[in-house]
């Protein structure tokens, strides 16, 4: 009988052990930028063209995702976000590593309003402010580089 408890014991303690070595290890898998699109934009106070390879986010997940865990992305790069309606957006920063300029565009495609140098997971709403079915991402500080208007146009295709 004696034996049967130690052999109990030891079964017991080994497998107590044996867990506590096989520890779960996560990684996150690097996301790189997938050129969909380009997009052009349309300065209307000098005629200047602007020219981006574009990723575009028209799925519930990509939309939810956007640019989340991305490390960096170049400066001729952004993200296009196409809803099915115009209506005020919210965005925000939530697991999102690089600072952003947020462009809303109306469904006429004309450039509406700015959320600019948005930082890196900072949650606040983001809003709109008017109605837009399109939202651009691109880096922060760019939309003053570039000196990109209310009013200023875009074209894009996949």
């Amino acid at each position: 009988m004696f034996f049967k408890h130690v052999t109990f014991i030891s079964i017991i303690l080994l497998s107590v052990f044996a867990c506590k070595e096989d520890k779960k290890t996560v990684t996150q898998t690097d996301i790189s930028f997938k050129k969909e699109g380009d997009l052009t934009i349309f300065k209307s106070a000098d005629s200047t063209k602007i020219h981006l390879d574009i990723e575009i986010a028209d799925t519930d997940f990509d939309i939810q995702t956007g640019l989340m865990y991305r490390d960096a992305m170049e400066k001729n790069q952004g993200m296009l976000f196409v809803f099915d309606d115009a209506t005020e957006r919210y965005f925000y920063m939530k697991n999102t590593k690089i600072p952003l300029d947020i462009i809303y565009i109306s469904d006429t495609k004309k450039i509406v309003s700015f959320q600019k140098n948005a930082q890196p997971f900072d949650e606040s709403s983001l809003p709109s402010h008017v109605p837009a079915k399109y939202v651009l991402e691109i880096n922060a500080g760019l939309s003053d580089a570039w000196s990109l208007a209310v009013g200023d146009s875009i074209s894009f295709r996949q």
